[in-house]
């Protein structure tokens, strides 16, 4: 994250050197969208998380995230702005063969491994946070901005609000079809229940690029490893 802000400095800095020889922004009254409203989709995977558990996570995981965001270009450098918005982000995360006991009366949660025995044909573990994100962005063409490139670095902290497991369709051993019976489980003991993230976007227009890290742990210190969630996916924004 350090390199990704170190970054986004000096492109940022370098560009409003050579851009105030050309203009004075200061004197533009720009009336910009602001990304408003985005919608990230996203390749979801763990950081930290131990062999036992990385190599039963099979499939496609997978994020979305959306977000409502107010921005406020710097009277200055409209090229400059700052916003803060509420943001809804789900993560579900898949596996092979296994079962993560999330009603378990332990204190440590048990991730299952069921290569001989039932097991469910596909099995997520999913997890929703309310969010309050906030970006210190940097347009290169507030004028032109459906057409320019655009930068953001910020964080974003959430408060979880639901976290479950869901199975699909039970079989053996053998992999074959007991029934197409369906299993949902949700409890939260085990899961902290603040994230704090940092995050970045690159892109042009409407269009962009995105990276989201979980600074703090998945689970709470006596349930787990140190766990830390991330995503790489697409942004569309606008309004």
């Amino acid at each position: 994250m350090k390199k990704i802000l170190s970054v986004f400095v000096a492109v940022a800095l370098i560009s409003t050197a050579f851009g105030q020889k050309k203009k004075d922004w200061s004197k533009l009254n720009i009336d910009r969208a602001g990304d408003h409203f985005m919608i990230q989709i996203s390749k979801d995977n763990w950081a930290g998380a131990p062999d036992s558990i990385k190599n039963r996570m099979k499939g496609f995981s997978r994020g979305l995230n959306i977000a409502i965001m107010m921005n406020k270009p710097f009277k200055g450098d409209p090229r400059w702005s700052v916003a803060l918005g509420l943001a809804v982000s789900h993560s579900s995360i898949f596996f092979k063969n296994t079962s993560v006991d999330v009603k378990s009366s332990g204190t440590l949660l048990p991730f299952r491994n069921l290569d001989s025995t039932d097991h469910y044909k596909k099995y997520k573990l999913a997890t929703t946070f309310a969010e309050v994100p906030i970006e210190l962005r940097y347009t290169f063409d507030p004028v032109n901005e459906k057409k320019s490139w655009k930068i953001a670095v910020g964080v974003k902290v959430g408060t979880m609000l639901n976290t479950h497991t869901k199975g699909k369709t039970l079989q053996n051993k053998s992999n074959t079809t007991i029934n197409s019976f369906t299993e949902k489980e949700s409890k939260k003991a085990f899961f902290n229940g603040t994230r704090l993230a940092g995050t970045a976007r690159v892109g042009i227009g409407n269009f962009s690029l995105f990276g989201a890290y979980s600074i703090t742990s998945l689970l709470k210190d006596v349930a787990g490893p140190t766990i830390r969630p991330y995503q790489i996916g697409l942004c569309i924004s606008g309004l």
